[in-house]
């Protein structure tokens, strides 16, 4: 008879949990998931109540208390899957080396292993500074309630460790693009299409030009994409349409070229002066440069790697965003995709590499008894 392997079966009642973002029973069950698990072990607990319908977070406390900078991790429990998908779509099972489920990926294999990492050094007693994790409830949506909380650890510590998946068979992240949503509104005139075509302003017509210019923005040379994913309007077949909306998304790899892209953004003029556009949002994660900070804490890293037997890459800065993009923004040394391999994230094949688990586990125990 086979033998069940722990880590497996310990982390498939993370993924069976369905977390999406605005489940938030979900989401807090995932909380005390954790919480649960680090009873009795010498790690403080403190949870923070969710605003706005979203979850909890939950931050755990170890290590010395000797006055010196913390080293943080941080990690996300919510999901992009709603709930039932793994019921369906993507039932929680083992294929080979491959561990499906919502998640699996994205970064509940992350946040487990780190997690395991996190509680030996905190019962060995192993670490050099105050360790401080992070686990929040709404990174696939920008974070909108945790920000604040993120960049206070993130200014106390003096290396952030994030644990979303790996890229490119085991590479980790060392820049990502700054990341913009905006949503645009824009408002005409309506008018009967048969009887009173000419007295009409299309919202749409107007939209379908803005749509373009911003598509236009997009700029491959100096890493800025602009794309329009999103897009509604109108109110029947025979009325010229009064109302028209569309989302906007936009990346960027300096904080210039942020600022820059906000006002372009947010200065959209229409060409009918009949038609009222109104534009809200704006950058949401500021861009994730590798400094020369980052590439120090990257070098001990790959030392660390190289111990326990393999070779640690990084990739070319990356168009996702993350929860680093807040803290490296601070200047803070932040090292991502330190979680799982794996692959499909965000999709209904997602997957977490059980062969990564082990390494990249001890890569985490050996960045909080090092740094």
């Amino acid at each position: 008879m086979s033998t069940v392997d722990p880590t497996i079966s310990a982390l498939s009642v993370w993924l069976a949990l369905e977390s999406p973002t605005h489940h938030a029973p979900g989401v807090n069950g995932m909380m005390d998931l954790v919480a649960k698990e680090v009873e009795g072990l010498p790690i403080a607990v403190e949870r923070l109540p969710g605003r706005d319908g979203l979850g909890d977070s939950l931050i755990l406390r170890a290590g010395p208390n000797n006055g010196e900078l913390a080293v943080a991790v941080m990690s996300h429990l919510d999901t992009v899957h709603p709930v039932g998908t793994s019921a369906k779509d993507l039932p929680v099972r083992v294929e080979g080396d491959k561990l499906y489920g919502p998640g699996a990926c994205d970064m509940k294999g992350g946040a487990w292993l780190a997690l395991q990492a996190f509680k030996e050094v905190a019962i060995a007693g192993s670490a050099k500074r105050p360790m401080v994790f992070l686990f929040t409830p709404d990174e696939e949506i920008g974070s909108p309630t945790t920000r604040g909380v993120i960049e206070e650890i993130g200014r106390k510590s003096a290396a952030v460790l994030v644990t979303e998946p790996a890229r490119d068979g085991g590479r980790i992240v060392t820049a990502r693009k700054g990341v913009g949503r905006f949503d645009v509104k824009l408002e005409g005139r309506p008018a009967h299409s048969g009887t009173r075509h000419a007295d009409g302003r299309s919202a749409i017509r107007e939209a379908a030009h803005q749509i373009l210019a911003i598509e236009g923005m997009t700029d491959y040379a100096r890493g800025i994409t602009t794309s329009v994913a999103l897009v509604g309007g109108g109110t029947a077949a025979n009325v010229i349409p009064q109302h028209a909306w569309f989302s906007v998304d936009c990346r960027v790899t300096s904080l210039a070229d942020g600022v820059m892209m906000e006002n372009r953004i947010i200065g959209l003029t229409p060409r009918d002066p009949d038609v009222v556009i109104k534009v809200t949002g704006g950058m949401n994660r500021p861009p994730y440069e590798k400094s020369t900070a980052v590439a120090g804490l990257f070098e001990t890293a790959r030392g660390i790697a190289a111990g326990i037997g393999f070779d640690l890459q990084d990739v070319p800065m990356t168009g996702g965003g993350s929860d680093g993009n807040f803290t490296a923004a601070l200047g803070i040394p932040t090292l991502d995709g330190l979680g799982i391999d794996g692959g499909g994230a965000h999709t209904l094949a997602e997957f977490g590499l059980v062969s990564s688990i082990a390494p990249r586990r001890a890569l985490i125990k050996g960045l909080l008894e090092t740094i």
